[in-house]
């Protein structure tokens, strides 16, 4: 049976995959508030994304997903995503600068 990548090791794929199409990734933390999302993705451009990492089968708690839907209510691109593939979708279409909601 194969084992469920761990969360960091999703994390890491994702990032390294960002860095190779040329964005800017850092790790969101903030001291007084613990559920905001993992990473900061700047892609060439300038398009701004803020995306939480989980394992796969696994959701934000409540809090983080209220963090991502403040977000996205003054217009900031956040989501989240339970896998490599998914975080790489979100790199792509960041890149691309689609319209993620529309």
């Amino acid at each position: 049976m194969k084992a469920t990548p761990l969360e960091r090791d999703i994390e890491r794929a994702i990032c390294e995959y960002a860095k190779r199409q040329g964005c800017y990734v850092r790790k969101f933390t903030s001291p007084a508030n613990r559920s905001v999302p993992d990473r900061i993705i700047v892609a060439p451009g300038g398009a701004v994304g803020f995306l939480e990492i989980k394992r796969e089968g696994e959701k934000p708690t409540k809090k983080q997903a209220h963090e991502i839907k403040l977000l996205q209510a003054i217009g900031a691109t956040a989501t989240w995503c339970d896998g490599v593939k998914g975080g790489r979708a979100f790199v792509d279409r960041l890149i691309c600068k689609e319209d993620f909601w529309g």
